[in-house]
């Protein structure tokens, strides 16, 4: 119960109640606020009024604070907003920080101190790898034997609704004899799940699989924009670079991993056995629901249940090696593709290279996005009780270079 007016079906109900940044009625003056219902509750100003011993956490108008403090205090956090939303005594002292979703500008929750992708979908790199390589067959040797990544570039990650700007750089066709430099003629995106640590670790002592929660604050959605014909020329033999840092974007919500408990499930059977520091006990697989929207129609759903490597392994081998976690360090899955066509979370699949225009209403095709396209990724989880968890949605308009 709750003296807060809450429709049945919101996806920021008192079972999420995610975290992110943001300012409102033209105010410079950056906030942390908590999304519930159609409203989000100012928990900078909360925590002030109620005298919370984390108050100081909450006035960077970044979550890196309240991210480094670590499990304990962020179950002291979601346990008093819950408890200041079901508490009638608190209702006359919180109402007035109560502020209308509609009406906020949201903002990067977080300092990105490091950024991860990795490239976990099995369905996504057998297709990427038959769109790249028309003659593979089978997934590179390494793949079922370690989550696959690259080092991103921490500076480009930006907030859902930054515009991006379509990059410039060398491309060359197959059927050309040489490079060219221009605009990229193949913008994509990729759409996925995000993790955001909080506690960082000590260099030269990796992270077992079973600290994952220890470390990892929560979840957001990422949109790992992608110029295909860019990265196309570029990839061999160091991976993306030009074709992949241009932008990274993220959703305004971090919804907290203890959101999230009844979207945990077993993660796809892995054969071969992994090797013992990839081995988990627990299930961390995640059953998000994301869908991809380009100019208001939906093109795509993606099941993330169908991801092979789960988060745990991505962090054991991210730090296995003795590399350190900092606080705002992210590491994102990778594209999240299903086996069914319309499960696919890219252009490059769902255009398959190109070779097959998307239809959408109106007459309308697309192969790779265009000038003032806007893709929208959304997802939701299950909740307690048939709920369903929201975690809001990452968004971006593409404007020339």
């Amino acid at each position: 119960m709750t003296w807060l007016d809450l429709a049945d079906d919101t996806p920021f109900g008192l079972d999420n109640l995610p975290y992110g940044v943001f300012s409102a009625g033209g105010a410079p003056e950056r906030r942390i606020g908590v999304p519930v219902g159609d409203h989000v509750l100012d928990l900078t100003a909360a925590a002030a009024v109620t005298a919370a011993a984390f108050a100081p956490l909450l006035t960077a108008g970044v979550l890196n604070p309240l991210l480094a403090a670590g499990p304990a205090t962020w179950r002291d956090v979601r346990a008093s907003v819950r408890e200041w939303l079901t508490e009638p005594r608190y209702a006359d002292q919180l109402r007035p920080h109560l502020v209308p979703l509609a009406e906020v500008a949201t903002h990067l929750a977080f300092e990105v101190a490091d950024y991860v992708d990795f490239y976990s979908s099995e369905h996504h790199a057998l297709n990427a790898g038959k769109i790249f390589r028309p003659d593979a067959t089978e997934l590179p040797p390494n793949w079922k034997h370690l989550p696959i990544g690259y080092h991103g570039r921490a500076g480009t990650v930006v907030a859902s609704g930054t515009p991006v700007v379509r990059p410039h750089g060398q491309r060359k066709p197959r059927n050309a004899d040489a490079p060219s430099f221009g605009p990229s003629q193949r913008l994509d995106i990729e759409a996925e799940v995000g993790f955001v640590v909080g506690v960082p670790s000590t260099a030269g002592t990796p992270v077992p699989t079973a600290d994952f929660a220890d470390h990892v604050f929560g979840v957001c959605l990422v949109n790992d924009w992608s110029a295909r014909d860019i990265q196309a020329w570029e990839y061999q033999p160091l991976g993306p670079f030009l074709g992949k840092s241009f932008a990274t974007s993220v959703s305004p919500w971090i919804v907290p991993l203890a959101a999230l408990e009844h979207a945990r499930v077993d993660g796809p059977p892995q054969d071969p056995e992994p090797f013992e520091y990839l081995r988990t006990g627990e299930k961390w697989g995640l059953d998000l629901a994301l869908e991809v929207r380009l100019n208001g129609h939906l093109v795509s759903s993606p099941p993330f249940a169908t991801q092979y490597w789960t988060a745990p392994q991505q962090l054991a081998h991210l730090t296995v090696n003795g590399a350190s976690l900092r606080t705002g360090d992210l590491f994102a899955s990778g594209t999240v593709t299903g086996p069914e066509r319309d499960q696919q979370g890219s252009f490059l699949e769902l255009s398959w290279g190109g070779q097959e225009p998307l239809e959408l209403p109106g007459g309308v095709t697309r192969t790779f996005l265009e000038d003032g396209d806007e893709v929208v990724i959304s997802a939701t989880a299950p909740g307690p009780a048939g709920t369903r968890i929201g975690f809001g949605d990452v968004r971006g308009t593409v404007v020339p270079g």
